[in-house]
């Protein structure tokens, strides 16, 4: 094979397993979904997530806790008993076991703040938007105290 051949034979096997670029892009009327519009969340839809949420703390916190579970001595769970007591006797089962305990117990306590925060956080966020409802709705007034119309109110976005 000569080295003309050779490069023929290269180019064509690059140009066949090329990476091409594609873009993906919203259609050109601007809309991202079926109804194109805003996201539009409900305040009961936030009540109803971080309630949930709520509830998942508390069964997490009552059923998950490995390290207390079965609770003697010291305030050590059975698991954490049986892992010193391994431990005590010479055993790497019972180091491997407080591992397992311990790192458990991290991951637990990790997932616990997670839903803390984001019951905490929508109950906050839906407090917040209520108060700015009301501030708005006292603030945006007619000259004579009536509510302003919307149509008056789209001219100050425009």
């Amino acid at each position: 094979m000569a080295w003309d051949e050779w490069e023929q034979l290269r180019s064509e096997v690059a140009e066949r397993h090329a990476t091409h670029t594609r873009l993906n892009q919203l259609p050109a009327d601007g809309g991202g979904g079926a109804g194109g519009g805003d996201l539009v969340v409900h305040q009961d839809d936030l009540g109803a997530v971080g309630h949930e949420a709520h509830v998942l703390f508390n069964d997490l916190r009552e059923q998950a806790d490995i390290s207390r579970a079965g609770a003697g001595q010291g305030d050590a769970g059975s698991t954490m008993q049986a892992a010193a007591g391994l431990k005590a006797r010479g055993f790497a089962t019972g180091g491997a076991l407080e591992t397992t305990v311990e790192m458990w117990t991290s991951q637990l306590k990790s997932v616990l703040q997670a839903c803390a925060h984001i019951s905490n956080h929508l109950d906050y966020t839906k407090k917040l938007h209520t108060q700015d409802d009301a501030q708005i709705a006292a603030v945006i007034k007619g000259r004579d105290g009536s509510p302003m119309p919307v149509s008056q109110l789209n001219e100050y976005f425009k």
